[in-house]
């Protein structure tokens, strides 16, 4: 009898075609600067350019690499490269990369401790370490009463967050009943946006997320926040929760944590900070400043894929008192019944977060702190503060120019003093250009351009030649415009 044919790729195959892989991301990595940083394609382009039934044989894997570079690399936006200045960094790493490969290869599906002790338990360390490493409150160690989980992203985290918010607010009954349109929550106007898509979900309403007013550094302003309380106390509604963020997604604004706790504290709300990006920066000591009062936190979290080399996605959330999270958000089916989860000995991450499922993504941030260690983590985010402070000053020195809010770390908003069409042109003509990628944001009404440097691989060099370049495009619009 011949033997049945198999699809699969062998050990073999798999260790020749992973050499290719490997090889093409190095060589990619080697010549990234080569590219548009923003892609050039059209809408529907890369989708036309696919064929439109899919193989009824397989094909061969070489054919699969050379269709990446012909097909795919032409509509890539290249997030790794050392002139890409928009959004926030979304960094990775060699370590990185090659911990989700191995992460990738285990295929681990970490719902319960059982299901893989090791996805569990070197979680739970890892971002254990991270509490010391970031100066936070021990409150939030493992071996207290709080803990931190691996969540996929920030707006997850502040989901999760607001969840156990509003159970608390009431004593653990929304869950069974609903929301009655009396709970409400309160961000600032800089909030990120995500805040509101949390209240969407969690049944609060958008109506019901207060937005409070910034003061001239575009920081929360506490005492408006503490009349809003009372108004809606007064108006026999629940106040539960409180977000405050450490580095706002327009303009890097630090809320003033201290003083919005006390009031959260004196009004028994729960106060979530949101450190998203600038987080990483509390790995410097010198930097721990810009979240003094993070101790009368609930939550915090941090995203280690944005600014600590640890490739998407990847956010740590922490809390201060894990069993209002676990009540708000565990349910247990009997199929997932088991000894060590009745035993209570074990930590079971499913209760953590809004999915069942979860990926080892812990072992990706393992080997980029492993790798850098904490000495070269702190070396390349002090020199990506100096690069953006340098940009600042350029700006702070031209005519043309000036700086739109304060520069605490990484982001600078600036803006050419000729209007909001001169920056919307140059802007545009830089992306076009591909020699580097800019975002904007408006900020007390006008147009503002925003250079984060937080890039892997961005050096001084690459700062340079976006001030040079940004100051040619303004140099090429027309006298008085």
């Amino acid at each position: 009898m011949s033997e049945e044919q198999s699809f699969h790729m062998t050990p073999d195959e798999f260790r020749r075609y992973g050499h290719a892989v490997i090889d093409w991301i190095a060589d990619y990595q080697s010549r990234i600067e080569s590219f548009p940083v923003l892609a050039q394609v059209k809408p529907g382009e890369i989708r036309g350019s696919l064929p439109a039934d899919p193989p009824a044989r397989g094909e061969p894997f070489d054919a699969l690499l050379r269709d990446v570079e012909k097909l795919i690399l032409p509509g890539i936006t290249h997030w790794q490269s050392p002139n890409f200045f928009a959004y926030f960094p979304c960094n990775a790493s060699g370590p990185g990369i090659l911990g989700d490969l191995l992460s990738s290869g285990l295929g681990v599906q970490g719902m319960l401790w059982s299901t893989s002790p090791a996805c569990t338990e070197l979680e739970t360390h890892v971002l254990d370490w991270l509490v010391s490493m970031l100066g936070l409150p021990e409150k939030f160690l493992s071996s207290r009463t709080g803990g931190g989980v691996i969540q996929d992203t920030a707006s997850s985290a502040a989901l999760c967050a607001l969840l156990a918010a509003r159970e608390r607010a009431t004593n653990f009954t929304s869950n069974q009943k609903g929301c009655d349109g009396r709970i409400v929550a309160y961000a600032s106007t800089q909030t990120h946006s995500s805040l509101q898509k949390a209240a969407m979900i969690a049944g609060i309403g958008v109506s019901n997320l207060r937005l409070i007013e910034v003061d001239e550094n575009f920081a929360m302003r506490p005492e408006a926040l503490a009349r809003q309380i009372e108004a809606d106390n007064r108006a026999g509604l629940m106040p539960c929760f409180v977000c405050a963020t450490v580095g706002t997604t327009s303009s890097n604004a630090m809320d003033p944590i201290a003083e919005i706790g006390r009031v959260c504290r004196a009004k028994n709300l729960w106060l979530h900070v949101d450190a998203a990006m600038s987080g990483t920066a509390a790995l410097c000591p010198e930097f721990r400043h810009l979240q003094n009062g993070v101790e009368l936190a609930d939550s915090y979290n941090f995203n280690p894929h944005k600014w600590m080399f640890t490739n998407f996605d990847c956010n740590c959330f922490w809390v201060a008192d894990r069993k209002a999270l676990i009540q708000t958000l565990s349910i247990l089916p009997e199929y997932l019944r088991n000894q060590a989860t009745e035993s209570g000995a074990v930590i079971d991450f499913r209760d953590w977060h809004i999915q069942l499922g979860r990926r080892f993504r812990s072992l990706k941030l393992w080997f980029v702190i492993r790798h850098y260690g904490v000495e070269g983590l702190q070396h390349h985010i002090r020199q990506h503060v100096q690069l953006a402070q340098q940009f600042a000053h350029w700006v702070r020195d031209d005519a043309d120019f000036e700086l739109a809010a304060p520069v605490p770390l990484n982001l600078v908003c600036f803006r050419h003093k000729g209007g909001g069409e001169v920056n919307q042109t140059i802007m545009d003509r830089l992306n076009c250009s591909g020699d580097l990628f800019l975002t904007h944001t408006k900020l007390d009404g006008k147009l503002t351009l925003r250079l984060c440097v937080g890039q892997t691989n961005t050096q001084a060099r690459h700062v340079e030649k976006a001030w040079t370049r940004i100051r040619e495009e303004a140099g090429k619009l027309p006298a008085g415009r």
